[in-house]
Order: structure tokens, then sequence, then C-alpha cells
């Protein structure tokens, strides 16, 4: 298989052979990037790429129900979590576009049909 030269380590490589350009039709996995892609602003794909688990289990699997619901106390142990982006900006993001994600669902059926 011929792979773009950005694909430099084994975590890129999976990542290219199994995700990159793969069309998504899955609201939870489109959440799911819109909270890593809104968390890599200003980074590196591969530092979010190294976090994607840590994301994983501090997000609730990215259920954007859940994640709709973050309060203040949720808000304080994700600051805490050295094994995500702490930034009170992204992580105040993450749960408005959770909110909005759900009010595009509620309107459109998916998430994937508003795409």
């Amino acid at each position: 298989m011929k792979r773009c030269d950005w694909g430099e380590s084994e975590l890129f490589l999976e990542y290219h052979d199994t995700e990159w350009g793969v069309p998504v039709f899955d609201d939870q996995k489109h959440f799911e990037f819109l909270v890593l892609e809104s968390a890599q602003a200003g980074l590196s794909w591969a530092t979010i790429l190294k976090k994607r688990e840590n994301y994983r289990k501090a997000y609730d699997n990215f259920d954007p129900k859940k994640v709709a619901r973050y309060g203040e106390l949720k808000k304080t142990k994700l600051l805490a979590n050295a094994g995500i982006i702490r930034n009170r900006l992204k992580i105040e993001a993450s749960i408005t576009n959770a909110q909005n994600f759900l009010e595009i669902q509620k309107e459109f059926g998916s998430f994937s049909d508003y795409i």
C-alpha cells in the first residue's frame, strides 16, 4: 500500500490505514473527532492521537449526551487530568459543542445527515 509521507510512527500508520480519508456516518465517531479536532487547535495531531485513549476515558467514550451535561465538578476533574489537554477554553468548547451537537441531531435526525 502506498502511504502518505506523514505516517512516520506506528500510531500514525494505524490512523492512516484505518481512518484517514474513510467516510464517517456514525454520530458518536463524528463527536469524537469534533472533540479531538478542537483539542488539537494549535497543537500537532500526533499529540492528540497519543492522548486519544485518555480522552475516550475522560469524555465518557465521547457520549455527547453525557458531555452536554458536564458541570463545574467535571470541568475541574478534566482540568486536573494530565492525560488530556488541560485548557479551560477547549474543555468548555467541548461541552458547548456537545449541546449544539444534540440540537443538530434533534433537528436533522443525526449529525451525519446534517453533514
